[in-house]
């Protein structure tokens, strides 16, 4: 049989793994799919690397649209990245009958929607395991290995670089600004890391996971995003204390009034496997009705570990090819026409636990004062820690763990707190997961 052609458009780290991954691993390839994967048209802006890398007989360009336009090209590898060139690349493919394998989630996250849908009317795939976690196979766990389940949650670490700075903030003591350069210099983050810091990578991610968990249309504007630019290594220091570690977490729960969809840090019993993940390493937690929890855990980046993930996606492909789009898997795993309106609950609605440290004046009254206003708010306390004075006003921190509330309930009860007297800087909050897989 003759070998499938592919076309990538990009070989920068992603884009040269998958290259060399592919060819190294030919023989195993053509064993599991039945046929050849080979790399016909690379298109990259730079030409002199891109001819570095490709074989003889491979024809290399700086124009994207000869690959995707190119009447032998079967599939198109989209590792550009970016939400503009990318769509219309993309679609352009689709156009002209390709299949798409691609690592963009901030692509597909804000335009899947419309990606998938001109896919199905032109009978093609598109494959996406690349474009979460790196070199886990979450996708097709989830999209397959866990189809029998109805899925109750999904809970994970999705951003190797916020989880090396809060991993080295833990166990060097050190606070975010020198940590984050650290992690630039490695080349863990970007010199903008905006979109790793602040939830944004985290956030698309989920976004994915949540369309294909629970069947529902990818609906990015909905998610809830909070970075971890705010945290301090003094809550680090007080959360492991307590017997929890803070991690930025992607999570998606079916309640009974909707879908969470939310990325933010949150303490995580220090018990939990997902706790004990640590630099740059990813991990995704997923809990359905017949299987309980399952973990998924593997490196979320880099050139090899993102190659394997876009291979198994060309194989997929391959192996799927000549059969009848009808009897395809679904790209987001339910059939289109059953794809559920199920809304995505706003973030005052969704009900967690909190961890709080307040800086207070220490006298008389003042653990009175605060928890008479949580009392309104029917906010109930689990634990509580006074510290030492934290300065020579005669300040000091109280800790508090409290029971499950409304976020609305919490942040009503929060502003009303910081606006007493005795409260003299604004209160942190960082919310608990228990993630209990029972």
């Amino acid at each position: 049989m003759k070998p499938i052609k592919v076309g990538l458009l990009g070989i920068g780290t992603v884009g040269s793994g998958t290259y060399a991954v592919l060819k190294r691993n030919q023989e195993e390839i053509i064993r599991r799919s039945g046929r050849g994967i080979v790399v016909t048209m690379i298109a990259d802006r730079d030409l002199v690397r891109a001819n570095s890398l490709a074989d003889s007989g491979v024809v290399v360009t700086d124009n994207a649209q000869d690959v995707v336009m190119h009447p032998e090209i079967d599939i198109v590898v989209e590792l550009i990245g970016g939400t503009t060139v990318a769509k219309d690349l993309v679609l352009t493919a689709i156009a002209q009958g390709k299949h798409v394998v691609t690592a963009n989630k901030a692509l597909l996250a804000n335009h899947g929607a419309e990606i998938f849908s001109v896919a199905r009317e032109k009978g093609v795939m598109v494959a996406f395991e690349a474009a979460v976690a790196g070199g886990i196979p979450i996708i097709k766990a989830l999209r397959e290995g866990l189809t029998a389940n109805r899925i109750e949650w999904v809970a994970g670490i999705i951003n190797g670089t916020a989880n090396f700075i809060l991993s080295e903030m833990r166990e060097k003591s050190l606070p975010f600004a020198p940590v984050l350069e650290q992690a630039q210099k490695l080349g863990y983050a970007e010199a903008n890391p905006t979109y790793d810091i602040e939830g944004i990578d985290a956030a698309h991610k989920i976004t994915l996971m949540s369309a294909i968990a629970f069947g529902v249309p990818v609906q990015f504007d909905k998610v809830y995003i909070e970075g971890i630019t705010r945290l301090t290594q003094e809550d680090i220091s007080y959360a492991e204390k307590l017997g929890y570690r803070i991690k930025l977490l992607g999570i998606t729960r079916r309640v009974d009034k909707g879908i969470e969809l939310r990325v933010h840090p949150a303490l995580v019993p220090e018990r939990r496997l997902l706790a004990n993940v640590e630099g740059v390493m990813n991990a995704v937690v997923v809990k359905g009705d017949a299987v309980g929890a399952t973990l998924y855990y593997g490196a979320g980046a880099g050139a090899e570990p993102t190659a394997s993930a876009v291979i198994a996606d060309l194989v997929d492909v391959a192996r799927m090819q000549t059969a009848d789009p009808a009897h395809r898997v679904p790209v987001l795993s339910f059939q289109f026409d059953a794809l559920s309106d199920t809304p995505i609950l706003p973030m005052e609605a969704v009900e967690t636990a909190c961890y709080l440290r307040l800086q207070v004046i220490d006298k008389p009254g003042v653990l009175a004062e605060i928890t008479r206003v949580l009392a309104d708010f029917n906010i109930s306390i689990s634990a509580m820690i006074q510290k030492e004075v934290v300065n020579e006003g005669g300040s000091v921190n109280i800790i508090m763990l409290t029971h499950k509330n409304l976020e609305k309930d919490m942040n009503a009860a929060i502003s009303r707190i910081e606006a007493l007297p005795v409260v003299t800087s604004q209160i942190a909050r960082i919310r608990i997961e228990e993630l209990n897989g029972n």
